[in-house]
């Protein structure tokens, strides 16, 4: 429970254990790019051409002979070197093949032809999008071949490849429709003088926020207006999230801060109900030390008790809205049920675009308005409105994904590889990265990431300086400097990219990942990093 570190993400102990835990119905749900299950397109025979076309191709090339396709003077070199690339890229190539070949396939067997043959616009721009991903592919696969006459980013035979041909003047990365109006929701209606006193310890502020949002769904089932913990005991949240922005959201006073709460109480209140979610490893997650700042902030308690009995954070069972009210339904003024950041409530339910809650707003739980407009001037100032972001985890990660199976620490030219392959696809110019990783990596990382000859450059918010004005607002409302508004602000700026490469099994990444769902600014392509790879190399165990 420890949360000194300034690594915003480092969740110490707690990160493996949350890794090793099933995750949780409200941690955010997981935008691995999954595939998406496109609805059955209709085809015209123009469509089964185009597809069968580069198998077409292929076949010409392959029956032709080799060296009739290429100058004299290529044929004529006299280096087993070369021989030997060509066998190894034409062997690659065949490989890519395959796999265009399956996935070709796999888009036929969804398609069917319709009665009145009309393709509505949803289904052409799935059309559109599954075959610019097979030209991108298809473009691999020419450079895959033409690998071994290539000096630099020339070609010896006078011919390259168009850097801007993969796109065709359309986005293949375009926004996911997350359909907010098919939303399933609850109404919060707190009922007078009735609260629930949140209660966050698990790892670092990204745990904490998904802690939060998972007391703001109870107390809608419980129709209480929710207690936010104070900073004596907690995280300062007033400095990150605005809370009136959540109350004007819902249209009531739904969210009380802790001192206006005991302003209430006359400095003073009972938890008439102590009831804990989790039973293990001890009863509301919560260890004596924090009893104490519970006590010493004015809060007097009852004795604490367990919903069920065998309810461990390590193996959270599923539960729903009636096990709720019926375990901590109450006419008592006061309760708590302590740390939730691991139950596993209604998952479909709450994993939702914009949440469970009924509101006006795109998100409850967002950057506060300083740090939106301090993140819009910086994106206005280094990055324009195409920019992948990159949540690039090392400190701490090494071990940590070693654990996983498979792992998840990338040597970083294959990181560099992954992450040119989508600067390629979403044909972003740019990269803002978010890190803690040491600049002998970074440095490293940016040297290797290059596509048609250019350098593709990585972006870290510089240190402060009195010349530059994008984040006056901060200097001006004693935020700098301050861990977890930086941490905030990173996440923002990563929220409104273009496409976002996100830190596997990382909280912090999550976290973007929600916000990007609820403010619509999710992508096709946001992915994990090297994302259905393993690591080309593991490091043995201690």
């Amino acid at each position: 429970m420890d949360r000194d570190s300034s690594d915003e993400d480092d969740d110490r102990r707690t990160l493996t254990h949350q890794n090793d835990t099933p995750r949780s119905s409200f941690q955010v749900e997981v935008l691995e790019p999954q595939m998406r299950r496109r609805p059955k397109l209709a085809f015209h025979k123009a469509y089964l051409f185009a597809l069968v076309l580069p198998f077409l191709i292929v076949l010409i090339y392959f029956s032709a002979d080799i060296g009739s396709l290429f100058t004299s003077d290529i044929s004529s070199f006299k280096f087993n070197t070369v021989s030997d690339r060509t066998r190894e890229s034409q062997l690659q190539a065949l490989h890519l093949l395959n796999q265009q070949q399956s996935s070709l396939l796999s888009l036929w067997n969804h398609t069917f032809v319709s009665s009145d043959n009309n393709i509505t616009a949803v289904q052409f721009d799935d059309i559109k999008a599954a075959l610019l991903t097979q030209i991108t592919f298809n473009k691999h696969i020419q450079q895959t071949l033409l690998s071994p006459y290539k000096t630099g980013n020339a070609l010896r035979n006078g011919t390259a490849l168009d850097s801007d041909s993969a796109g065709f003047g359309f986005r293949s990365c375009r926004k996911v429709d997350q359909r907010f109006s098919e939303r399933r929701t609850i109404e919060w209606r707190p009922k007078p003088n009735k609260f629930l006193l949140a209660i966050c310890l698990s790892g670092q502020m990204s745990n904490h926020l998904i802690c939060l949002e998972k007391h703001m769904f109870f107390a809608a089932v419980l129709n209480r207006a929710l207690v936010i913990p104070s900073s004596r005991f907690d995280y300062q949240y007033n400095r990150v999230l605005d809370i009136e922005h959540i109350n004007d959201c819902i249209g009531r006073k739904a969210v009380v801060p802790f001192e206006e709460f005991m302003k209430m109480k006359k400095h003073h209140a009972h938890i008439d109900k102590f009831i804990c979610y989790f039973a293990s490893p001890q009863p509301c997650y919560i260890d004596e030390e924090h009893l104490k700042k519970l006590k010493s902030l004015g809060i007097s308690m009852a004795k604490l008790e367990a919903a069920w009995k065998n309810e461990d954070v390590k193996n959270p069972s599923p539960k729903t809205v009636k096990d709720m009210e019926e375990k901590f339904g109450s006419n008592d003024d006061l309760i708590a049920i302590g740390d939730v950041y691991f139950a596993d409530v209604e998952r479909d339910w709450v994993s939702q675009p914009g949440g469970p809650i009924a509101h006006k707003c795109k998100t409850l739980i967002e950057p506060s308005k300083l740090i939106l407009l301090t993140a819009e001037r910086f994106i206005q100032t280094y990055l324009g409105s195409n920019f992948i972001a990159l949540h690039f985890r090392r400190h701490g990660f090494l071990k940590f994904c070693n654990a996983k199976k498979p792992s998840c620490f990338y040597p970083i030219p294959q990181a560099a590889d992954c992450i040119t392959r989508m600067v390629e696809k979403a044909n972003t110019p740019i990269i803002y990265l978010s890190t803690d990783a040491a600049e002998s990596e970074t440095g490293l990382l940016q040297s290797m990431i290059v596509l048609n000859g250019k350098t593709i450059p990585l972006v870290k918010r510089p240190p402060r300086n009195s010349a530059e004005k994008w984040d006056a607002l901060l200097y001006r409302h004693g935020l700098e400097g301050d861990h977890q508004v930086e941490a905030m602000l990173d996440k923002t700026i990563c929220a409104m990219a273009s496409v976002f490469i996100g830190a596997p099994g990382s909280t912090f990444t999550e976290d973007i990942l929600r916000l990007r769902k609820d403010w619509g600014t999710a992508s096709l392509c946001d992915e994990y990093l090297c994302q259905g790879e393993d690591p080309n190399f593991i490091s043995g165990e201690e």
